[in-house]
């Protein structure tokens, strides 16, 4: 399809098949369409990869125990407590996630999604149940180096009533932050996953009881938010600088943006998105409003 229609640039997605285009990049250059994507190993990784790489780094993430059997949820309850948070260990969306209060919701719940085949025992992973709120840290890099990022907070999931967990993966309201803290640990978070960084990279965190930050992700990808909150503003405040994706296509095609942009906070704070299915995007902040699509 490259060689057919003349493409110059290819931006794939979702994440698996990013992952096999960077694990292809020789045969994609040879064809000489380019491509603005990060080492195959930081795309998708698997969620313990992800916990041992911020561990060694020494980035705060949630306490962890790998399920090989159903005793090794036993021992994760006696050894974290409870509640637990449950998912799978790869993919996206919050797939196949769940609080579990016992470890017999625990095992029930693995056995309901092996004996219905979305998962085998040995794709869960189980992780204290952080309560605190919900963060999110998008971030470009261009070998190596930050071009800019921003942080916000997720308040409510899209269609979450079709979802036990409540969690849908995108969010129907979330709102722009200015926060120190999450922008410091949203790069160290990177930096330990992957020492040469290179295209865009999400983050998601949660807080504790205790209110600090805890990395329950890392992933060479973009949100799925994110070139409609850089839509948004660019429309909204006539900024076209601030429409991240423009960016994005700018250093893929000729390594440069064509604006000086801030490392952090390229948003400004307190705006939220509202969207909804079949019911167009609102962008608010203090008493303005704009119609977005």
């Amino acid at each position: 399809m490259v060689e057919k229609y003349n493409i110059d640039f290819l931006h794939p997605h979702p994440s698996s098949e990013a992952r096999v285009v960077s694990e292809n990049l020789v045969t994609f250059e040879r064809a000489k369409v380019k491509t603005y994507l990060a080492n195959p190993k930081s795309i998708m990784p698997d969620k313990r990869e992800i916990h041992d790489a911020l561990a060694g780094k020494g980035v705060r993430v949630p306490k962890t125990v790998d399920i090989a059997t159903l005793e090794d949820i036993d021992e994760a309850f006696s050894e974290i407590g409870k509640p637990l948070w449950i998912r799978a260990r790869r993919g996206a969306g919050g797939r196949l996630g769940l609080k579990v209060e016992t470890p017999e919701q625990a095992k029930h719940w693995v056995e309901l999604n092996r004996l219905q085949q979305r998962s085998e025992i040995g794709d869960f992973i189980i992780h204290e149940y952080l309560p605190g709120r919900d963060l999110a840290f998008d971030s470009l890099w261009y070998k190596g180096k930050l071009i800019t990022s921003y942080c916000r907070e997720r308040l409510e999931y899209f269609l979450k009533h079709i979802s036990l967990s409540g969690i849908t993966g995108t969010p129907t309201l979330a709102r722009t932050i200015f926060d120190e803290k999450i922008s410091q640990v949203g790069v160290e978070a990177v930096k330990a996953l992957d020492s040469q960084p290179h295209g865009f990279f999400s983050v998601d965190l949660k807080g504790d009881t205790a209110g600090n930050c805890v990395v329950t992700e890392v992933d060479a990808k973009w949100h799925t938010t994110a070139p409609l909150w850089g839509y948004a503003f660019a429309k909204a405040l006539n900024k076209p600088e601030l429409n991240i994706t423009y960016q994005y296509l700018l250093l893929a095609l000729n390594g440069a943006t064509d604006a000086a942009l801030p490392k952090y906070d390229l948003f400004p704070a307190d705006y939220y998105l509202v969207r909804q299915l079949d019911a167009g995007v609102i962008l608010e902040h203090d008493d303005a409003t704009w119609r977005i699509v």
